[in-house]
């Protein structure tokens, strides 16, 4: 089998099962961790390179030409749900739901993140300002 056919598989079967409602996660580091290495460890079944050949992800990943990780996918993806939420009528359950406050006192430590600061924090990465999904294509290039 061709590495393309490999990679369409591993993008259509593993990347779905794994991506699936991922619009609306927060994702920690840990999790990221995660899902990276069940992504890595299909990359390596496809290339047929195992860990003790001690090769690296990355030259395992351009092997394969794979260069964007399944985390940049999934961060993409979030950033897409939130110009698609925004633009949404303010009557919406889904804009209401999003953008409603709880109300009440958080627990004792350190706040969890939450969809609302990690959109603030991937906007600040890719230097995105607060009302450029007001225009769709532009919003669309702007998180290519």
């Amino acid at each position: 089998m061709s590495n393309h056919t490999k990679k369409r598989i591993l993008k259509s079967v593993v990347e779905s099962i794994i991506t699936y409602g991922a619009e609306g996660w927060t994702l920690v580091e840990g999790q990221k961790t995660k899902i990276l290495a069940v992504e890595v460890d299909g990359i390596r079944r496809s290339a047929r390179v195992s860990r003790l050949e001690r090769r690296r992800n990355e030259e395992v990943r351009q092997m394969m030409d794979m260069e964007e990780t399944v985390v940049e996918r999934i961060e993409r993806r979030v950033l897409q749900w939130c110009g698609h939420v925004r633009r949404m009528e303010d009557d919406r359950w889904r804009k209401t739901l999003l953008e409603w406050p709880p109300s009440g006192r958080r627990k004792r430590g350190r706040p969890r993140t939450t969809w609302r600061g990690e959109i603030h924090r991937l906007m600040n990465d890719r230097g995105l300002e607060e009302d450029e999904w007001r225009d769709r294509q532009e919003w669309r290039m702007a998180i290519q």
